[in-house]
């Protein structure tokens, strides 16, 4: 249980906590830059707790089960970090890129509700290789909201994170559109 994979799992969902502190003051820009190193180090031990896990031949039922919540814990708390955190010169996500936060959260909620359905069903519901371009592009786009919250002056950067926003709220209204159709045909 306690393998190197289900170590990261677990420390990704330790470090919310961490990461939400550094990102509570938006005006600490210090706060921004330390919040972008270890949602990037997250970010890594998200790749590598999987890629381990396979390659070592250890992927265990608690790492099924911790990987997906760990990822969301990380996306909602950012969201609503970013989303909660007002100044006028730090990255937050504000007026109608709310929509597109609003969007990612949604669907996760929804996501994860379907798939605790189909699991009562014993039908699996594979992740899409569409999907995984929406985690990177959400990836992208939170990295890069946080980022513009240590460099306000570069404008560029808030730029790119609200552009990556919306690209993955598109891609997780697609998404989300083809696990429902999936998980409809086992409805009654």
């Amino acid at each position: 249980m306690l393998s190197l994979p289900n170590l990261l799992t677990l420390s990704r969902i330790v470090a919310v906590p961490l990461l939400v502190w550094f990102l509570w003051w938006p005006t600490w820009a210090a706060g921004f830059g330390i919040a972008f190193a270890l949602y990037c180090l997250m970010g890594v031990t998200d790749y590598f707790d999987g890629y381990l896990a396979r390659a070592q031949g250890t992927v265990s039922k608690l790492g099924v089960f911790l990987d997906p919540i760990a990822d969301k814990i990380m996306v909602a708390a950012v969201i609503l970090m970013l989303v909660g955190t007002r100044h006028d010169d730090v990255a937050v996500i504000t007026g109608v890129h709310i929509i597109a936060a609003l969007v990612i959260l949604l669907r996760e909620i929804a996501v994860s509700g379907l798939r605790e359905f189909l699991a009562g069903l014993q039908v699996s519901l594979p992740v899409s290789r569409l999907a995984k371009w929406k985690t990177t592009l959400q990836l992208v786009a939170f990295g890069a909201l946080i980022l513009a919250g240590a460099l306000p002056a570069q404008l560029w950067i808030k730029a790119v994170g609200l552009g990556c926003l919306w690209g993955a709220a598109a891609l997780t209204l697609i998404t989300g559109w083809d696990y429902l159709r999936v998980g409809i045909r086992h409805m009654d």
